[in-house]
């Protein structure tokens, strides 16, 4: 190490200017770093206030308290932790230390995000939050009420198969009374068989046509819901009322989705096909001989055999609209700001960077605070202290000298002063006072001298 400041290198020499050109930065820094810090944790005190205010029910004076209280122990939190590490973890020369305060700013951080920065989040975004929640409400209850409507639509579809079953029944009826089907012109029983189905799929067939005004003014209502609701989501003032008020259309929408998939047809024609076949009531054979008889029979059980595949051929239709994934479930639940925040984070990256920001900005200015006492010390560590001082500071080094030079002759002094006294008077009084016997002390001179 240099000792001889003649012997200083121009490299060391830049070094001490840089460090001290440093150290004055830092000093000019300081005169507001405190007060700067004192506004970030206020600030994020105050939307941790707002936030904290948003979780409570009760608007009165011990929530208002409870609030306040709370965000003032945050903004004290926030201040003081980081006025611990930005003077510190800086001032650390070792790597464990060093390593061992960063562990520990770690730490702080994350209990500052926990404690802090959602509820900053929920006040910066809270309602923008809430009102994301409504829109992917609407959206679930307009998807719902479309696939109600389609399964519904899809079953009145059924009555066209009804029809044509229906219209092969009157067919074959026709062609009975005629005598083309069994040989025997009337309306014998034959005739009768295939009229009554066809007067049962006449019935369905009615049935599935009642319901389509119904099944329209439902899906008609379950817009106009959604139109509101829609509103509710981007209107204007507090998103609390306007929740109160969704949630109101949200139990009328659920009701209609309800009603649209009561009156889906399909089951009904499901039954209907599976009675068509199973419950046949056979007129009595009226043929006037055994050969008529014989061949009303005949006629009969293809009629049968063909009323077998219609009724397969409607429940095989029933049920692949029966099948039909059904309409999802869908229940609006009402929700906090903050709950709001945390549920759509992806969509609030901006305001919780923010958040997270005002509270962990500070810790930039720690490391900026690290890398410049490394820088100081890199440019002192290897100059002598002799060989750091200014012209001022010899200055004011030699005048600290003097002093402590003018303290110790007064003490001197006042120790000889007293043996001096205990002494006897001479008659000259021009005679000097003998000096002290210490062997450092100054010989007193008296006035004359």
């Amino acid at each position: 190490m240099t000792t001889d400041p003649q012997r200083l290198t121009r490299s060391e020499a830049q070094g001490v200017r840089a460090a001290r050109e440093l150290e004055g930065h830092l000093n000019w820094l300081d005169t507001f770093t405190g007060a700067a810090l004192g506004v970030l944790a206020s600030a994020s005190g105050i939307y941790t206030y707002l936030g904290v205010s948003s979780l409570l029910d009760d608007d009165g004076a011990l929530s208002v308290f409870a609030a306040l209280a709370y965000s003032i122990a945050v903004s004290v939190g926030i201040f003081v932790f980081w006025s611990y590490l930005m003077r510190l973890l800086p001032a650390m020369r070792t790597g464990a230390s060093r390593l061992g305060l960063m562990g520990s700013m770690v730490l702080g951080s994350l209990a500052i995000v926990a404690m802090s920065s959602w509820l900053n989040a929920a006040a910066l975004a809270g309602a923008a939050a809430v009102e994301q929640h409504l829109a992917r409400t609407v959206q679930d209850y307009q998807a719902a009420l479309e696939r109600a409507h389609s399964i519904t639509v899809s079953g009145q579809g059924l009555e066209r198969d009804v029809a044509r079953v229906r219209q092969s029944f009157q067919d074959l009826s026709e062609q009975e009374a005629t005598g083309d089907l069994s040989g025997i012109a009337g309306r014998g029983a034959v005739f009768r068989l295939l009229n009554q189905k066809a007067e049962e799929l006449e019935a369905l067939e009615a049935q599935i046509a009642a319901q389509a005004p119904a099944v329209a003014a439902a899906f008609t209502e379950g817009n106009q819901i959604l139109s509101r609701m829609r509103a509710l989501t981007v209107e204007a003032g507090p998103v609390e009322a306007r929740s109160v008020e969704f949630s109101e259309e949200a139990v009328r929408l659920a009701g209609i989705i309800t009603t649209l998939r009561q009156l889906s047809v399909a089951p009904l024609v499901g039954r209907a096909a599976q009675d068509l076949s199973a419950s046949v009531i056979l007129p009595r054979l009226d043929g006037s001989t055994a050969e008529t008889r014989a061949g009303q029979e005949a006629t009969i059980q293809s009629v049968l055999t063909v009323l077998g595949q219609r009724a397969d051929t409607l429940r095989a239709a029933a049920e692949a609209v029966i099948a039909m994934p059904p309409a999802p479930d869908t229940t609006y639940t009402p929700i906090s700001t903050a709950d709001a925040v945390i549920r759509y984070a992806g969509n609030f990256v901006p305001s919780w960077a923010g958040a997270i920001a005002i509270d962990l900005l500070p810790a930039v200015l720690v490391f900026i605070l690290m890398v410049t006492q490394g820088a100081i010390r890199a440019g002192r560590d290897k100059v002598a202290m002799e060989d750091q001082m200014t012209l001022s500071e010899l200055r004011a080094a030699l005048a600290a000298l003097r002093d402590v030079e003018h303290a110790l002759d007064r003490e001197v002094e006042m120790r000889v002063t007293p043996d001096a006294a205990q002494r006897p008077e001479t008659s000259d009084p021009a005679r000097p006072r003998e000096a002290s016997a210490h062997p450092g002390a100054t010989p007193l001179r008296g006035p004359a001298e």
